[in-house]
């Protein structure tokens, strides 16, 4: 694989021709610090950054022990604490919304700071020690408690993370390096449900023990993100943070428009706990939901990757819009869906959506603004996400319950096609860099 693992494990001392095993390539121990130094390019895993490759792993185990619960808290809000559609909607968007009004504060200050992984630790750990005692709830309200305290922590590590991937990869591979992560994140998400499929099948049928034994995986990630991850040094051209204003500072029109459209997009993408209701209505049954939604994350995780180096390749913006485009058509077929087959091949091909866009999404970002406001610009991305993630969710619990489910999805299929419309006419895309 072109890798060269016995420069990793072996190297010579120039001093005194003797030889030594760098036990801090297995260990994470943090040495030489900074931009793409010269040990940064020889500390590699699998041709990525070590930042990047561990970075992955933490999403990995992370993802699992998130997805061994959320595939179930639909069912688990409305089947065993009797809530409804639109209270699911309420804790899917509050929660969600609240985690990117912390990104664009996280994002911000790490800018400020100058250091990124701090605030990654501490948004993984507040995530991994809270998201479990969703089985030890009670009610629905308690609930959206513990979501919201595992959103907060996303919310705080999220732009960080994003800006520490970039800051330790040539622009060149973002779309790669962003694709990785995302690709080990949604691997994570296919071990989560088979995982939890199997403690159902042969160990408890009980929701609450399944969902304290997430904290198992979490307590992994922890481990590859504090021995692993090493902070990087600030850009020499940072000397200060700019101002945290969309209408003055370093961010242009491109990617204030950008913002519009995903703000748009993001009106039509209600969350997928939508999804797994509509697949029960279809006809899946309960035990098998958990095996659906690892079946979508596999399409996600098999096509992250490769759709992030196409955006290197072919353009960041070229596969957003197929990505847009493609989720309308989804959300328009699952308007119609009457069968457990249709909706099993609809969740294969929305994986698709994922594949084409979050890594273009992620590198089209740190494309359209200067290296020392990356923090602050993925808040803004993030934010702007989120601003339309409550309404959203709302709107698509309000109109299932209203108008029926095919209206429901309907809506979210008109909005991401005009979102792409919008995207294509007025975001103008300029390389930087060598590729």
């Amino acid at each position: 694989m072109g890798i060269g693992w016995e420069r990793h494990f072996l190297k010579k001392k120039h001093s005194n021709t003797l030889f030594f095993f760098d036990i801090s390539v297995i260990l994470g121990a943090e040495g030489e610090r900074g931009g793409m130094s010269s040990a940064d390019r020889k500390t590699t895993f699998f041709g990525f950054h070590r930042n990047i490759f561990f970075l992955g792993m933490v999403s990995l185990f992370t993802d699992l022990s998130s997805e061994m619960i959320y595939p179930l808290l639909p069912v688990f809000l409305t089947s065993v604490l009797g809530a409804g559609t639109t209270f699911v909607g309420l804790v899917e968007g509050a929660a969600e919304a609240t985690a990117s009004f912390l990104k664009l504060l996280s994002g911000w200050v790490s800018d400020r700071w100058k250091k990124r992984k701090a605030l990654v630790v501490f948004g993984y750990t507040l995530s991994t020690l809270t998201r479990p005692l969703v089985g030890a709830a009670a009610t629905g309200w308690q609930v959206l408690l513990i979501r919201f305290l595992d959103r907060v922590g996303k919310g705080l590590r999220t732009s960080p993370r994003d800006a520490l991937i970039a800051d330790s990869t040539l622009e060149k591979d973002h779309g790669k390096a962003f694709g990785f992560q995302r690709s080990l994140d949604h691997a994570g998400a296919v071990l989560g449900p088979l995982v939890a499929f199997l403690l159902l099948a042969y160990v408890t049928q009980e929701y609450r023990t399944l969902f304290l034994l997430a904290y198992i995986p979490g307590t992994i990630a922890l481990i590859f993100l504090i021995f692993g991850v090493q902070e990087k040094k600030a850009s020499p051209a940072a000397t200060s943070s700019s101002p945290l204003r969309l209408t003055r500072g370093p961010f242009d029109r491109r990617f204030k428009t950008f913002l519009l459209a995903i703000i748009l997009f993001s009106l039509g993408n209600s969350s997928d706990a939508f999804l797994l209701l509509k697949a029960k209505d279809a006809g899946i049954s309960v035990p098998h939901l958990p095996i659906l939604w690892m079946a979508l994350h596999i399409s996600k995780s098999l096509t992250t990757t490769p759709g992030g180096a196409l955006s290197d390749r072919y353009g960041r913006k070229n596969m957003i819009l197929l990505g847009w485009v493609l989720y309308g058509i989804v959300y328009g077929g699952f308007s119609l869906a009457q069968t457990p087959e249709m909706v099993w091949v609809l969740f294969a091909v929305y994986g698709l959506y994922y594949g084409l866009t979050e890594g273009g999404e992620r590198a089209l970002v740190a494309n359209l603004v200067l290296p020392h406001s990356r923090g602050t610009a993925y808040g803004i991305y993030h934010f702007s996400i989120g601003l339309s993630t409550l309404p959203a969710s709302l709107l698509m619990g309000f109109l299932w319950e209203t108008f029926g489910a095919e209206t429901a999805f309907r809506s979210g299929a008109i909005l991401a096609l005009a979102a792409a419309g919008l995207l294509w006419a007025a975001v103008q895309e300029e390389r930087r860099g060598s590729r």
